[in-house]
C-alpha cells in the first residue's frame, strides 16, 4: 500500500511540473499543424508526394520539444544570451559560404538529406538576445535603444546578404514589437520607420510625402534632445529617403518594378508575374461560403497555383473550406495572439514578458503579411503562414518558440484563491 501511495504522489509531482502551461495555446498550435498537413495533402497532386506527412512528422518532433522546454526554467537563457547570439550569427555566416540556393536566395544548408534554413531559427535567437538586453536595460533611454538596434543589425545584415527580404521584414517586426514593450518612446519607433514610409509616399502620393516629412520633424522636436538639430535632421533624412527612392526606382528594370507593384494590378501580366496572385484570388473566391470540399477545388487539384503548399496554403484552405474555414483560421490565430499577450502581461519579470511579446510580434506579422499577399493586399515576399505552410525549419522554429513561451506561462506567479 505504501508503494502504491508513493507512486501516486510521484505522478502528481511529475504532472505538477506542467500545471500552469497554457493548454489552449498548445491545442491551437497543434490543431493548425494538423490542418496544415491535411491542406498540404490536398495540394499534392503528383504521385508519391510526401510533404504532407513530413509536415506532421516534423510537427510531432516539434511538439515533443515543447513540454521539455516548458518544464525548464526559461530564466537560465539570460546568462547564455551572448552564446545564443554568437551561434545565431555563425549559422547565418555559414549560409553565405556553404549554403545552397533556391528560389533566388541562398538560405539553406544541406545536412544529410535535409535542407536546414538557419534564418528561421535565427528568429528565436534574436528574440532571446533582445529579451535579455532589454530586461537588463529597458529601451526608455536612447543608449539602450541603440544597443538593441546594434544587436539586431548584424544578423539582419547577414540575412539580407542571402538575400531573404521576407525574414528581414520579420526581424524588423520582432525588434519594433519588443522595443515598444520595453518602454521605447513610440515617437522614436515612428522616426525609425519614417524613411521607408517616405520612400513609398514619394513614388505613390507626392503631397503626402511632403506632409509626412514635416510631421517627422515635429515628432523629432517633441521626443528627442537637441531639438533644433534633430528636427532638421529628421526632415532632411525623410526628404533624402524619398529622393533616393525615386533615383533607385528609375534604375530598376521593368520586371523588377513589376515584382514590387504587380500585386496592385496583377492583370497587367496575367501569364507572368501576376499569374500566381490571380489564381490565388480565384481559388479563395470560388470557395464561397462553405467551400468546395476537400479534394474538390479546381485550382488546388489541377495545380494552378505555384507553391500552394508553402506560401499560398491559405488559398487552398479558402477554396476547399470557404469563408467559414478562413474565418476559423483567423480566429485561431487571434486566440493565439491573445494568449501570448496574456502570458506577457502575467509573466513574473520583464525577460519572460519580452519572450512572449517577441513571439507575438513574429507570429502576428507573418500571419498578416502572408494572408494579405494571397488576396492581393501585399507584395509576394515568401513569408510562410505559421504552423500551416510546409517548411520544416519554420515549423520547428514555431514549436521551439512556443515551448519557451509555455515555460514563461508555467513559471508565472501562482494565483491564490
Amino acid at each position: 500500500m505504501l508503494q502504491k501511495s508513493s507512486a501516486k504522489i510521484n505522478w502528481k509531482l511529475w504532472f505538477a511540473s506542467w500545471s500552469q502551461i497554457d493548454w489552449l495555446l498548445l491545442i491551437l498550435a497543434v490543431g493548425l499543424t494538423v490542418l496544415g498537413g491535411l491542406a498540404i495533402q490536398t495540394t499534392q497532386v503528383r504521385e508519391g508526394a510526401v510533404d504532407w506527412w513530413q509536415h506532421w512528422l516534423i510537427g510531432a518532433l516539434g511538439l515533443s520539444f515543447t513540454p521539455i522546454l516548458a518544464r525548464l526554467r526559461y530564466e537560465g537563457l539570460i546568462q547564455w544570451h551572448w552564446v545564443t547570439y554568437a551561434i545565431t550569427n555563425l549559422s547565418l555566416l555559414a549560409v553565405i559560404f556553404m549554403g545552397v540556393a533556391a528560389n533566388g536566395a541562398q538560405s539553406w544548408i544541406n545536412i544529410g538529406s535535409f535542407n536546414v534554413q538557419p534564418s528561421e531559427f535565427a528568429k528565436v535567437g534574436l528574440i532571446i538576445t533582445l529579451a535579455a538586453l532589454l530586461h537588463e536595460r529597458p529601451a526608455s533611454t536612447l543608449p539602450a535603444l541603440f544597443r538593441a538596434l546594434a544587436a539586431t543589425a548584424l544578423p539582419w545584415g547577414l540575412i539580407m546578404l542571402q538575400p531573404d527580404l521576407g525574414t528581414g521584414l520579420v526581424f524588423g517586426a520582432i525588434t519594433l514589437g519588443m522595443l515598444y514593450w520595453a518602454d521605447a518612446n513610440p515617437g522614436w519607433l515612428v522616426l525609425m520607420m519614417s524613411p521607408l514610409v517616405s520612400a513609398i509616399l514619394y513614388n505613390v502620393f507626392f503631397p503626402g510625402w511632403l506632409i509626412w516629412a514635416l510631421a517627422m520633424g515635429i515628432i523629432a522636436w517633441l521626443t528627442l534632445p537637441l531639438r533644433f538639430v534633430v528636427t532638421i535632421g529628421a526632415i532632411a533624412g525623410n526628404f533624402a529617403a524619398g529622393k533616393l527612392s525615386g533615383i533607385l526606382w528609375g534604375l530598376l528594370k521593368e520586371y523588377q518594378k513589376d515584382r514590387l507593384t504587380l500585386f496592385l494590378h496583377p492583370e497587367k501580366n496575367p501569364l507572368g508575374g501576376g499569374y500566381q496572385l490571380i489564381q490565388s484570388r480565384i481559388a479563395i473566391g470560388s470557395g464561397e461560403f462553405w467551400g468546395r470540399g476537400l479534394y474538390q477545388g479546381t485550382q488546388t487539384q489541377l495545380n494552378f497555383i505555384p507553391e500552394q503548399h508553402t506560401d499560398f496554403i491559405f488559398s487552398a484552405i479558402g477554396e476547399q473550406l470557404g469563408f467559414i474555414g478562413c474565418i476559423g483560421v483567423l480566429i485561431a490565430f487571434w486566440l493565439i495572439c491573445f494568449r501570448l499577450l496574456y502570458i506577457a502581461c502575467n509573466a513574473k519579470e520583464n525577460f519572460g514578458s519580452l519572450l512572449a511579446i517577441g513571439m507575438l510580434s513574429m507570429i502576428a506579422f507573418q500571419v498578416i503579411i502572408n494572408i494579405s499577399m494571397t488576396v492581393g493586399l501585399a507584395p509576394i515576399t515568401g513569408i510562410p503562414l505559421p504552423w500551416l505552410s510546409y517548411g520544416r525549419s519554420a515549423l520547428l522554429t514555431n514549436f521551439i518558440a512556443l515551448g519557451l513561451v509555455e515555460s514563461v506561462a508555467n513559471y508565472r506567479p501562482r494565483k491564490r484563491f
